[in-house]
């Protein structure tokens, strides 16, 4: 018997693209997966923003495919991990959301950050090809999405009288997302919920937690939480022993070293095998303890081996929560790995 954890689990889906598949089968795989979380007792999920490998990556638009994971699931939240919010229009976003809100009410995340990617997506996203956006206004753009949402404009700002389409009794609950410091002062000082990206860049995580409280103000039109409130996000693979979720880990760290490499011809890596042979051997297993600012970007083990992982990270920044990013090779795999995690901390299934 495993025994329990104070940490809750929450899952961000990429909607992989299966080997000779399509996004079809992709959005099958993503709800399944979010159905499956909703029973095993998941807090959130969450789909990504990701336009760089349309070959294997299917999550493109999480406003298109938030509503369709909320009408197959009944009580889990549904949200964005994250709106790359440097593409669009603060009110657009804001509207959109609002929306969302209204038919799922009270269980919509609006996850807000910013990434850069193949400069010719990039170009296509923007709508103003004039003229260089101005790389410093994110924190700008956070703001006027929450004050959209929640009414925060003064009486004498020209979007004041500007009304969306919402619920009664809910509002979308929004986050800053990032790998940085930086977005964490964001965060911290607009009054919203911080989630860090560790399977980004894992060595600030602890860092970035702190400069969050320490600038941590409440939100004065009630956008966010009372008191700080994080999540970590972590790529984790789980499996019946630290060897074998090693060894499925192998997806994970070949992919990641393509990238660094810019051998973006050797992706995507379906297979585990492909990812050993590309890698040179199997995977070690993770490492404990893990030291503060010497976490590696994709963490694996045996449930007992996860749980005591996931409580040392989320001593180590203050957190309670955490959510789940993988790329495992195999979906049976990946179904696995989610149930294996929840009994690793102890959900309450549903």
């Amino acid at each position: 018997m495993l025994p329990t954890t104070d940490v809750e689990l929450s899952i961000v889906d990429l909607a992989p693209i299966p080997e000779g598949g399509d996004a079809v089968d992709a959005f099958e795989g993503t709800v399944e997966r979010a159905q499956q979380a909703e029973r095993l007792g998941y807090s959130r999920f969450w789909v990504a923003e990701h336009h760089d490998f349309p070959d294997s990556i299917a999550s493109t638009t999480p406003e298109v495919l938030i509503p369709h994971v909320a009408a197959k699931t009944s009580d889990i939240r549904v949200g964005s991990g994250t709106v790359l919010l440097n593409h669009y229009s603060p009110y657009k976003v804001a509207e959109s959301f609002s929306v969302l809100d209204s038919l799922a009410p009270g269980r919509i995340d609006l996850g807000l950050g910013r990434a850069t990617g193949n400069p010719t997506r990039d170009l296509a996203l923007q709508m103003d090809r004039s003229q260089r956006r101005n790389p410093n206004d994110h924190a700008e753009k956070i703001e006027e999405v929450a004050k959209h949402l929640h009414g925060g404009f003064s009486a004498e700002h020209p979007f004041s009288g500007l009304e969306l389409p919402a619920a009664d009794d809910t509002k979308p609950e929004t986050w800053v997302l990032g790998s940085s410091p930086s977005s964490a002062k964001i965060a911290g000082e607009l009054g919203l919920p911080y989630c860090f990206a560790a399977f980004i860049r894992p060595g600030p995580a602890v860092r970035a937690f702190e400069v969050y409280r320490e600038h941590f103000e409440p939100s004065p039109f009630d956008a966010g939480p009372a008191e700080p409130y994080g999540m970590l996000a972590v790529n984790a693979t789980c499996a019946e022993t630290d060897e074998e979720a090693a060894r499925l880990r192998a997806a994970t760290d070949a992919s990641s070293r393509a990238l660094r490499r810019g051998q973006v011809d050797q992706l995507p890596i379906r297979s585990v095998e492909d990812a050993i042979e590309y890698l040179g051997s199997v995977p070690e297993p993770t490492e404990l303890p893990l030291e503060p600012g010497e976490w590696p970007r994709a963490i694996s083990g045996s449930p007992e081996t996860m749980a005591e992982i996931l409580e040392d990270l989320t001593s180590q920044v203050g957190v309670d929560e955490v959510i789940i990013q993988n790329q495992i090779a195999d979906p049976e795999d990946t179904l696995r790995s989610h149930e294996l995690l929840a009994e690793a901390v102890g959900l309450e299934s549903r």
